[in-house]
């Protein structure tokens, strides 16, 4: 396929711009500290980052249905470089509020172009198979973009990894000019029509079973470095380690997921994996006193948390293989609600209690993700048995 390479270099751009959003966790204490606030304080810069990615991306993108892939990728790049460039240079927690909306505007609105871009640069039955190119992108970025932040937050100033994030997106615009075709987008999907999907019990319930479960996940990862500097009484250094094992485990347990929903169905693939991701939690505040369990639980909590990535996914396609698309939008929208209360609740616990009760309320989130999700295949099964007899 002679459009591979461009496949993966806007695979390789989304890394870069995916670091922006997740490196924040990684860094959560030396922010605060530099900003003389709260570490809850803080996480609510995740909070900031998701509810501008939520409703500000699809906004954008809606507005600027006129304008060709090329364009928007530029448009979300100029974006990059104007957050990045604030975050670096301007003072005060304030401007830092204001650099991670319009980061996440950048981020979000690069994520949907980079995905329809490499759609179109793929033959038909390779499609599938680009998206996902780009969606290693995100992976990459946890694996790789947050350890790397925490380094040289730790030994220089975090500051200086946004100032790299700007220099990339500079240097990305420039390759897209010149590497990627000006294809036109298609047609713009209603927000009325999306929202109209969600009178059907069995998506809404979907929908709800994919924002506990985001919940139960961010609610730990926004807060993951001061819980494992607090409760686990890990360095800096350590720190830097666990987090590249859990990016590790990140992407093997996403590739896990989509080979076991094709091999043992997604019930029991979805459930199980649900199951194990809270019992992770539990143990992460039960038995974590050293670095020789809490990596290994780390380790377990992300491979089991990002199994039920592929397993939520098909499951809203399934239910609308006719609005594939709308299904894919609807969901990235309660991923996103679902970090930003995650960050939220997160905040005010570990304000008024300590790091390490957001374990606990993550458990619990995923335990009604794992409820929500039985009930809706009970009902499906259900309702499919009835449809054979009628």
């Amino acid at each position: 396929m002679k459009n591979t390479w461009k496949i993966y270099l806007l695979g390789l751009i989304t890394f870069m711009v995916s670091t922006s959003e997740y490196v924040i966790a990684g860094i959560l204490d030396k922010v605060a500290a530099s900003n003389h606030v709260s570490v809850a304080a803080a996480g609510q810069l995740i909070t900031v980052f998701a509810l501008a990615n939520a409703f500000g991306s699809p906004i954008v993108v809606m507005a600027t249905t006129k304008m060709n892939q090329r364009k928007l990728l530029i448009l979300s790049l100029t974006l990059m470089v104007l957050g990045s460039v604030m975050t670096f240079t301007l003072p005060g927690f304030g401007f830092l509020i204001l650099s991670r909306i319009i980061l996440a505007l950048g981020s979000g609105v690069f994520a949907i172009a980079a995905k329809t871009a490499a759609a179109k640069l793929a033959p038909p039955e390779k499609q599938a198979g680009a998206i996902g190119t780009v969606i290693l992108g995100f992976s990459a970025a946890i694996i790789i973009g947050v350890p790397i932040g925490r380094v040289v937050a730790t030994a220089y100033d975090w500051k200086l990894i946004f100032l790299g994030i700007g220099n990339l997106s500079l240097l990305a615009i420039f390759i897209i000019m010149r590497m990627i075709p000006a294809t036109n987008n298609g047609a713009a999907i209603p927000l009325g029509k999306q929202l109209s999907y969600l009178k059907d019990p069995k998506i809404l319930l979907g929908l709800g079973a994919t924002f506990f479960w985001q919940l139960g996940y961010g609610v730990m990862y926004s807060y993951i470095a001061p819980f494992l500097l607090t409760v686990t009484a890990m360095n800096g250094r350590e720190v830097s380690g666990a987090l590249f094992a859990f990016g590790i485990a990140t992407l093997i347990g996403s590739k896990f997921g989509g080979f076991m929903t094709d091999r043992i169905g997604n019930p029991r693939t979805l459930v199980g994996g649900l199951v194990v991701h809270c019992l992770a939690l539990v143990l992460l505040s039960t038995i974590a006193s050293s670095t020789f369990l809490v990596i290994p639980l780390l380790m377990l909590w992300s491979f089991s948390a990002w199994s039920s990535g592929p397993g939520m996914q098909y499951n809203l396609v399934w239910l609308a293989p006719q609005a594939s698309g709308i299904m894919l939008s609807l969901y990235g929208s309660f991923i996103q609600l679902g970090i930003a209360a995650a960050a939220g609740i997160g905040g005010i616990a570990v304000k008024n209690t300590s790091a390490g009760v957001v374990s606990w309320i993550g458990a619990a989130a995923v335990a009604i993700a794992a409820i929500i999700t039985a009930v809706s295949f009970s009902l499906t099964s259900k309702a499919a048995k009835y449809e054979r007899f009628v």
